[in-house]
């Protein structure tokens, strides 16, 4: 016998208030994305013609496996830690915006695709190149006598830069095809191109033969000056073999708490706040207490979980960087050798501090 309709909807209804109360008991888990460089900013042998920047000001885009953004913005102002979906997604930073020709504007940066499993953390650790390419010339005394209505750029598709003779800055583009210009009277023409590679950075030396009494000569001489050609993959912001011997090797947060029982080992991070009694965290003025520091990896920081706790014993050391007194310290890089402990205010911390530096 077939049941009827009624039966039938009613049946439907206890099997849908069935599953919503599964999936309301176990719905699916977050994941945990978090984000750090992979260790202290440093500059090796080779350096570029502007300062590097702080990481803090890196710009940080997240998005989803289906193009949606999660976060556009600073790095300084992300959270420390991401509540997502578990899923796949594309992690890219950038040290400024830059979409045409500039001087003295290397571009560091850093692209990753990433897993979120459910339930778990995911740590993401960045580590910086630079990743667009130079060009600087070397112009030839006699390039003015031979060509005194000449006038050159550097250009790519994105656009193009006047480079005067004393010119000595490195001119700045996206990788690609990279030329040079010479105008003469309104007439413009290439004199040389050549493909540029992320990190490259090359110097052409260009001179001139002016043209003599019977007509010969008169032409523009270029070549590639191979003796300072460079290519500035020495240049490195964040590196994996940080090993906190050093301040310019020094462990960010991430790496700190992986590192629990070190001792004597430089750690850096941004002040966040400081603990009260009983372990909960103040990120706002009037500071609780002289006696401590929270720092992060990022000055937007304040969820208790993603710091390390910071002992400031009696003298020069609380005198000089508790909030209390120096509540404008907020925000600010801080770089302390100390011991990593397991816990202290609840989280891993730093005591036993024998030297800082405040940035």
């Amino acid at each position: 016998m077939k049941p009827s309709s009624s039966g039938a909807l009613a049946a439907a209804a206890i099997l849908t208030l069935t599953l919503s109360s599964c999936e309301a008991l176990f719905p699916e888990r977050k994941g945990e994305l978090r984000l750090h460089f992979a260790g202290g900013e440093y500059t090796a042998s080779k350096a570029t013609d502007a300062a590097l920047p702080d990481t803090s000001s890196f710009l940080l885009t997240i998005t989803d496996e289906l193009g949606a953004t999660l976060y556009d913005g600073s790095f300084g102002a992300s959270p420390g830690t991401l509540l997502v979906d578990p899923g796949t997604y594309d992690i890219r930073v950038r040290s400024a915006h830059f979409d045409k020709p500039r001087f003295s504007a290397p571009l560091f940066g850093d692209d990753q695709c990433v897993v979120v499993p459910a339930g778990k953390v995911t740590d993401v650790r960045l580590r910086c190149r630079q990743v667009n390419a130079g060009i600087r010339l070397n112009i030839a005394p006699d390039f003015l006598t031979a060509c005194p209505d000449g006038v050159l750029y550097v250009a790519s598709d994105a656009g193009k830069l006047l480079y005067t003779y004393r010119e000595k800055r490195i001119a700045y583009f996206l990788p690609g095809a990279v030329s040079i210009l010479l105008n003469r009277s309104g007439v413009e023409k290439p004199v040389f191109t050549r493909n540029l590679a992320e990190q490259e950075v090359l110097t052409v030396a260009v001179s001139a033969v002016a043209a003599s009494d019977n007509g010969t000569g008169g032409h523009l001489s270029i070549a590639v000056d191979t003796t300072r050609n460079w290519t500035s993959d020495a240049v490195v912001i964040g590196r994996d073999g940080a090993s906190g011997a050093e301040a310019e090797g020094a462990l960010d947060i991430g790496r700190a708490r992986e590192h629990i029982g070190a001792q004597d080992v430089w750690v850096y991070g941004y002040i966040v706040g400081a603990f009260k009694t009983g372990g909960s965290l103040v990120c706002e003025a009037p500071f609780p207490s002289a006696t401590n520091l929270a720092i992060a990896a990022r000055p937007s920081v304040s969820a208790k979980e993603d710091c390390l706790s910071v002992e400031l014993k009696k003298g020069s050391l609380r005198d000089e960087l508790n909030l209390a007194e120096h509540p404008a310290y907020k925000g600010r890089k801080v770089f302390l050798k100390g011991d990593i402990v397991e816990l202290y205010f609840g989280v891993p911390g730093i005591k036993s501090i024998s030297e800082w530096q405040l940035e």
